[in-house]
Parts: structure tokens; C-alpha cells; sequence
């Protein structure tokens, strides 16, 4: 399955690609969402000692129950069907535009679609991942003992409760890493389609197998290269008195440095990269399945339409 190669843009094609996108994260998602609980601890909790994700499972599970590992779910499937939507349409969009006729598609283009994608998809749906990583994590048992608890009632509740007290301006916490983090998908996108393109020259059929493959050492590569910025992301948007004070740009530049110059104090170098582990765990896994569905998706929708042609690159 290839692309919108020559479609025009807000096109029935266009909106296949989205809506693709969004149902393979929520089934991968879904699939792996005990190692994203996982993962966020390692992340927030630094006074936890386990580093073993496998271990990490067995304890959360053991002191706050099996239903633990799926604390936060809907609000996460709300934001990455939103989050991915916009993505995918705005992606495939510009492709649209840019990569049709004689034009071939290149590395730099994809890097470049990519990044105003993730940009577009950051600016628009920040104020749900503010929320849905504070729903997460609430009612969890932390090691750290100056972690502020809240008690929200819902995803409206929280967004109520955050305007409130912190202001509106906390729903976009953390959007100075995650306009940095633009990057991980844009990496993982770049690899994604020059892999594909590799695998799939002469027409050649892309198998599942290979899909998952490419899917997932794209994957790998991207989270491996920005994981310290996702930690702070995750810090930034969960704990409201780090984050309170960002109200200017120069503000939220200083929280991120000082949050970074922190760890790497008290942790050293290798403590930018805890919960690694569970995050590639999640991450490549996720990610593989999710352009697995996803193709399958489009690829069979463009089938039954009738548009075969328009499925490919």
C-alpha cells in the first residue's frame, strides 16, 4: 500500500489515510498500553529502583491491581486517534501536493512533511496528551514522595480543573519538547518510506512481515535518538508546579535545560535514558503494528472503492 502520489489535497483518499491511521494506533495501542503504564512511571517516579519492565509490571499489578495497567486508557485512545488523524491527513496532504506526476518523493521531502506534520498535529492536541498523562498517572503509588496527587473525575474534569487552577495556558505544558520531539516522527516517517521505497522497487508487494520490520527498526531509531526529551515532556506535562511558571517561550526553554541539567546531576548521562527500555518495548512494537494495520486498512478500503491505483506510491 503507497500513498496519495498525485491526489489532490482534502481528497476521499486523503481522508482514507487519516482515518487508517487513526484505527491501526488504536488497535496497537490497545495491544501494548501495559508498556506505556510501564514506561511513564520509569519516567516520572525517579525514586523507583526496578528498571526491569517485566518486574515494573508484576509490582504495579501486584500493589494497585491488574486493571493498573490500563489506568488512563480511553483518554489515551481519544488523543492518539485525534493526534494520528491529523498526522496522517496532514502528511499524506502534502505529499499529495508535492510528490505527484515526474516528482519523486525523497528522503528530504519525507523529513520534511513529516516535521510540518508533527507540528501541526503538536500545536492542535497538546491539550489532550496535558490530560490524558495526568489522568494516567493518577492514583498511582510513587516512590517519589513530593508528587502532587490529583483527583480528577474525567477527561472533562480534568480539563475544568487544570483551566481553573492552573490556567489555560497549562493545557499546552510541555509543548516546547514536543515541538523539539516533531523530529521522532519525522525520523521514523523518513526511514519508514525510503525503507519502503527500497523494499517495494519494481512493484514488488510489500509483505505484513516486511511492513512490521520496517515499521519497527523506523521506529527504534527515532526513539532511541530523542528519548531524553520525551522524559522531560512527560515530567513537564504531569507535575504542575514544574510547569506553572512557563509562560513565556525563554521560560519554557529554561524549564526543559534545567530539568535536563538535573538528571544528569543526580543520575548521570545514562539517567536521561531511564525507562528505555520499556519505551522501545512499547514504542517499536506499537509503531510496527500500527503501520501494519494501517496499510491493510487503506490498502483494503482503496480495494473495495475501486481506487487501487490511488494506493500506491
Amino acid at each position: 500500500m503507497k500513498g496519495t502520489a498525485g491526489a489532490p489535497i482534502a481528497s476521499y483518499e486523503t481522508l482514507v489515510h487519516a482515518v487508517a491511521g487513526a484505527v491501526g494506533s488504536a488497535i496497537a495501542t490497545t495491544t501494548f498500553f501495559p508498556l506505556d503504564t510501564a514506561k511513564i512511571r520509569l519516567q516520572v517516579d525517579e525514586k523507583r529502583k526496578t528498571s526491569s519492565t517485566p518486574v515494573l509490571l508484576v509490582e504495579i499489578a501486584k500493589e494497585e491491581g491488574i486493571s493498573a495497567l490500563y489506568r488512563g486508557w480511553f483518554p489515551v485512545i481519544s488523543s492518539l486517534c485525534c493526534s494520528n488523524f491529523v498526522y496522517f491527513y496532514t502528511f499524506n496532504s502534502l505529499k499529495a501536493m508535492w510528490v505527484k506526476g515526474n516528482t519523486r518523493a525523497t528522503p528530504g521531502k519525507d523529513l520534511l512533511m513529516a516535521c510540518i506534520a508533527g507540528a501541526t498535529n503538536v500545536l492542535l492536541t497538546t491539550p489532550m496528551w496535558v490530560v490524558n498523562t495526568r489522568l494516567k498517572l493518577q492514583g498511582a503509588k510513587f516512590r517519589k514522595e513530593d508528587i502532587h496527587q490529583t483527583e480528577y473525575k474525567g477527561i472533562l474534569d480534568a480539563f475544568q480543573q487544570i483551566i481553573t487552577n492552573e490556567g489555560v495556558r497549562s493545557l499546552w505544558n510541555g509543548i516546547l519538547p514536543s515541538l523539539i520531539l516533531v523530529s521522532n516522527p519525522a525520523i521514523q516517517f523518513m526511514f519508514y518510506e525510503g525503507l519502503k521505497r527500497k523494499v517495494s522497487k519494481a512493484g514488488r508487494r510489500i509483505s505484513s512481515w516486511e511492513i512490521f520490520m520496517i515499521g519497527a527498526i523506523a521506529k527504534a531509531i527515532a526513539t532511541t535518538a530523542t528519548y531524553p526529551l520525551q522524559t522531560m515532556q512527560a515530567i513537564l506535562r504531569f507535575e504542575p508546579n514544574k510547569s506553572r511558571s512557563q509562560s513565556t517561550f525563554q521560560e519554557s526553554v529554561h524549564a526543559v535545560i534545567n530539568l535536563l541539567s538535573q538528571k544528569i546531576k543526580k543520575y548521570g548521562f545514562p539517567g536521561l535514558y531511564k525507562g528505555l527500555e520499556a519505551k522501545l518495548l512499547q514504542t517499536v512494537l506499537t509503531a510496527a503494528l500500527m503501520f501494519l494495520v494501517y496499510e491493510r486498512v487503506a490498502g483494503v478500503t482503496f480495494k473495495i472503492m475501486g481506487l487501487s491505483k490511488m494506493a500506491k506510491h
